[in-house]
């Protein structure tokens, strides 16, 4: 924790030196997933980040307390299981079930805490119960109860908007029974054939909003050091999460507040109409995991993420000459790992301190990834002249033990290549067993002088998009990308 680390805090506009509520430790809150659907590419971004953030600040040495919850009960998944006929709770688990399984696909770390909004009821309704109490939320007789926003005089701080504009600019027609167009809803009374739980205001259920700030609360305390999502979540939910937390208590929410951007494909926003999204099981059933996360941490985490057409397919070719170059270090044995013990000490603090560098300077995973190319250029060109083998070696678990944080670079280096390149073959209509079969006849035509023959089975391979090469003594292929 000797170097410090600055954030880009959306409270302040600004980047500010981190500095938590309690020397050594960390509390941080993520909103998480709404189960109404398949988990799509935006959701693991968020995931991702938030995953790396957590990572990062235990490998500077902080102990991290990371609440990221389920919104497991919502309009989207009431009406979702209403289509599919079956009821609202059973969906949710299997949802939540379906998408834990794939975040840990992706190898997101589970959370210290990772709560469900229907499991933390009894605290939504007494932190409701407090806020009528102090006069800042009202209660209809239709069994609804709002926030009055006119009640806190900091609303709008986050989003940098005025209570004026969300007038005219959120709703128009005002709710039976709410007193102003701006307020928002903390609980919400049952309609006909929707899941319910009791409370003093009759049958319903909490609204989004106060979802967050009662497990936030409840699991991290009054005043937490990072509360973070996506950047769609600004406004309303997380100035309406300031809102209720801050009239409960008059106390700051969250010290610092992250948001990620969104994901784009093709220059266009996702959405149903457009029929572009892309679901983090697809992805997970045609890229390795490292190929996922490599391309979502090449951007700058406030940005938004614009996924061209061939991104994940570069990215791949990446992936696997990294690992190629990571494999080929792991077949030099310790004897050959001489050199001066100073000079391998220095390779490693150079990857080190740039990486602490990138890192620490708003989580700039853009830098850290981007510093990879050379690093691995340089071993490419130390392994072509089979020097600085200690090095080498240096460099290459200076890597490991850096990009862990970042989730990548840590498989079998053998797996990995063996993975992406029978993927490869499969495309491209072709097996190992061929191959090797025509490039034992080709080096029998090249015997015979052949080279007609010889060089016909090189272009028939080339084709296939595989490439033979002539080494002294023996002839090698790999796939060509």
């Amino acid at each position: 924790m000797d170097k410090p680390i600055l954030i880009y805090n959306s409270l302040t506009r600004k980047k500010e030196e981190f500095v938590p509520v309690e020397e050594g430790q960390v509390k941080m809150y993520a909103c998480g997933i709404t189960v109404s659907g398949d988990a799509h590419i935006g959701h693991a971004y968020q995931a991702v980040i938030f995953d790396v953030i957590r990572k990062y600040l235990e490998y500077c040495g902080y102990r991290v307390t990371y609440v990221r919850n389920y919104t497991d009960v919502d309009d989207k998944i009431i009406n979702k299981a209403r289509e599919l006929n079956v009821p609202a709770m059973e969906y949710a688990n299997k949802m939540v079930i379906k998408t834990d399984e794939e975040l840990k696909r992706l190898g997101i770390e589970n959370a210290t805490i990772e709560p469900r909004a229907t499991e933390n009821i009894e605290e939504m309704i007494e932190f409701i119960s407090e806020l009528i109490n102090k006069g800042y939320a009202y209660a209809t007789e239709y069994g609804d109860v709002f926030f009055s926003v006119k009640k806190f005089p900091q609303y709008g701080k986050l989003s940098n908007r005025l209570v004026e504009e969300e007038i005219s600019g959120v709703r128009k027609e005002v709710e039976p029974g709410k007193i102003d167009s701006q307020d928002f809803a903390l609980w919400k009374s049952a309609k006909e054939g929707e899941i319910y739980w009791e409370s003093p205001w009759g049958k319903g259920r909490p609204g989004w909003h106060i979802e967050c700030s009662a497990m936030s609360m409840k699991y991290l305390g009054e005043t937490i050091d990072i509360h973070g999502g996506g950047k769609d979540l600004i406004f309303p939910h997380h100035e309406n999460e300031i809102a209720q937390s801050e009239s409960r208590t008059g106390k700051p929410f969250a010290r610092y507040w992250i948001h990620n951007g969104l994901v784009k494909i093709n220059g266009q926003k996702m959405s149903k109409s457009l029929g572009n999204g892309i679901s983090l099981k697809e992805l997970l059933d045609n890229y390795h995991p490292d190929i996922i996360r490599f391309t979502l941490l090449q951007n700058n985490y406030k940005s938004d993420l614009n996924i061209v057409d061939g991104i994940f397919e570069t990215n791949e070719k990446h992936i696997y000459g990294f690992y190629k170059i990571l494999n080929e270090i792991d077949q030099l044995t310790d004897e050959e790992a001489t050199g001066d013990s100073q000079q391998n000490d220095d390779a490693k603090s150079q990857i080190e301190n740039e990486f602490r560098d990138a890192m620490s300077n708003d989580f700039n995973t853009a830098v850290a990834i981007a510093n990879l190319f050379g690093y691995f250029s340089k071993m490419k060109q130390m392994l072509e002249k089979k020097k600085d083998v200690g090095s080498l070696k240096a460099m290459k678990q200076a890597i490991i033990d850096n990009y862990r944080v970042l989730g990548i670079l840590q498989h079998d280096p053998q797996k990995v290549i063996e993975l992406i390149r029978d993927k490869y073959l499969t495309k491209h209509g072709i097996t190992v067993e061929e191959i090797q079969s025509r490039i034992n006849l080709r080096s029998d035509y090249k015997a015979k002088k052949d080279y007609a023959n010889a060089d016909a089975i090189k272009e028939y391979l080339a084709n296939k998009g595989i490439v033979v090469i002539d080494k002294k003594g023996v002839t090698e292929w790999d796939i060509a990308f």
